[in-house]
């Protein structure tokens, strides 16, 4: 269940409530009486760790270009030289 958070535009009491998605939202105040909170806008409290597509393309971090250099080819400059080849004489 989600945590929301409330604020009472009347005495700017601030407080969390656990509810259901479908819950209705609070509307009166637990310190003055009045009928004036308002869901405030907080972050998520939610992380994604691992790997993943969040891990990659999502958060666009290091880890994200240091797995594009690992995967790019290297140039033909960057090859090693194969040894020359030698025929045997009898």
């Amino acid at each position: 269940m989600p945590i929301y958070e409330y604020q009472c535009t009347q005495c700017e009491h601030s407080l969390e409530a656990l509810q259901k998605i479908a819950d209705a939202p609070l509307t009166d105040c637990p310190e003055c009486g009045q009928p004036t909170l308002q869901k405030r806008i907080s972050a998520a409290g939610f992380r994604l760790t691992g790997t993943g597509w969040y891990e990659t393309d999502f958060k666009g971090g290091k880890k994200a270009a240091d797995k594009t250099a690992a995967t790019e080819k290297p140039a033909a400059s960057d090859k090693p030289a194969k040894p020359a080849e030698t025929t045997k004489t009898a």
